[in-house]
């Protein structure tokens, strides 16, 4: 019995390596993507352009195979016109007005003109490019260059839109207008691929995410379900107090780290650095320590909580550091 189109998956990655020469792209990548909304989420240079462009089929793997709706998306037109994509890079000829350009693409997949026309028209205003789509493009600014791309990546109304960092370089309010029309072609069910480096750009469209960085997978999965990852990663807490080696030593004896070390900080002070599994814990004991052996603590944090340290933490999985 063949598959269902709704049994095939949206896409799928078979041990999929890209080398530029002796530079790694991605690296030996599989995944298996059903049909929805999801953010490929890493920080510039981990791979996230190569991959979109393995998916369009700008792209070829050096190995394994890449798969779209179940069909290889290499000089694949037919495919292609099922799929919206809105790249990292300008990509727009200068000399031509918005509208003639979208309306042009448009054509290319095999609208009739008028109709690609009032079409491209429709879209410019979604993206609220209306009062300047008969500008030539070499007059827009960064931002509505953003939105031209994004209205010409929806305008064939295709079922899957993969989009490369599509709200850099607009606004607060034009952030929050394409964030608006994206989610628009999610409720109207298309799958949506959204590349950033910005994690809450990536909330406010899904909660499922795809993290890469150095070329690997780290991890996929919703929001949930990576913090319960990093649940079982050792927090780093920084400690300036009078006696950090005596400190030390009680962590050491109740077993309540990972390592410990002490460093000095910029000014000089010293430092004590403490890799811990058992947060609450050694949140209960430290207050009793503090009162028992008279222990002056002037500062107590934890290391940021911010994208790149959850990358650092899952690269040193990967390597077998933790």
């Amino acid at each position: 019995m063949s598959e269902s189109s709704s049994d095939i998956p949206l896409i799928q990655f078979e041990s999929v390596t890209k080398l530029y020469g002796k530079v790694l792209g991605v690296n030996d990548i599989s995944l298996s993507l059903s049909q929805g909304a999801y953010g490929l989420l890493g920080p510039n240079g981990a791979g996230k352009s190569t991959l979109l462009n393995l998916i369009t089929g700008q792209l070829v793997p050096t190995r394994g195979n890449v798969l779209v709706f179940g069909q290889s998306p290499r000089n694949n037109p037919q495919l292609m016109s099922r799929i919206g994509f809105c790249p990292g890079f300008e990509g727009l000829y200068s000399s031509i007005t918005g509208l003639n350009w979208v309306t042009f693409l448009l054509e290319m997949h095999g609208v009739p003109r008028r109709p690609a026309r009032n079409r491209a028209a429709e879209c410019m205003a979604i993206t609220g490019m209306l009062e300047a789509m008969n500008r030539p493009v070499a007059s827009y600014s960064r931002g509505m260059r953003q939105r031209t791309k994004i209205a010409q990546a929806i305008a064939h109304d295709p079922q899957l839109l993969i989009l490369d960092e599509p709200l850099s370089g607009l606004d607060p309010v034009g952030r929050s207008d394409m964030t608006e029309v994206i989610k628009k072609r999610i409720a109207d069910g298309a799958s949506v691929i959204l590349a950033s480096h910005v994690l809450h750009e990536i909330e406010a469209v899904t909660d499922s995410f795809l993290l890469i960085s150095g070329g690997r997978l780290l991890a996929s999965g919703t929001t949930d379900e990576v913090h319960k990852l990093l649940f079982d990663l050792p927090v780093e807490i920084q400690i300036r107090c009078d006696r950090p080696h005596r400190l030390s030593s009680l962590i050491m004896e109740h077993r309540m780290a990972d390592t410990v070390s002490i460093g000095h900080s910029p000014c000089g002070a010293e430092i004590l650095r403490v890799a811990t599994r058992q947060t609450a814990e050694f949140s209960a004991l430290l207050p009793k320590w503090i009162a028992e052996y008279e222990l002056q603590v002037d500062e107590m944090k934890t290391a940021d909580d911010s994208l790149q340290t959850l990358f650092n933490s899952l690269m040193k999985i990967h390597r077998g550091e933790l």
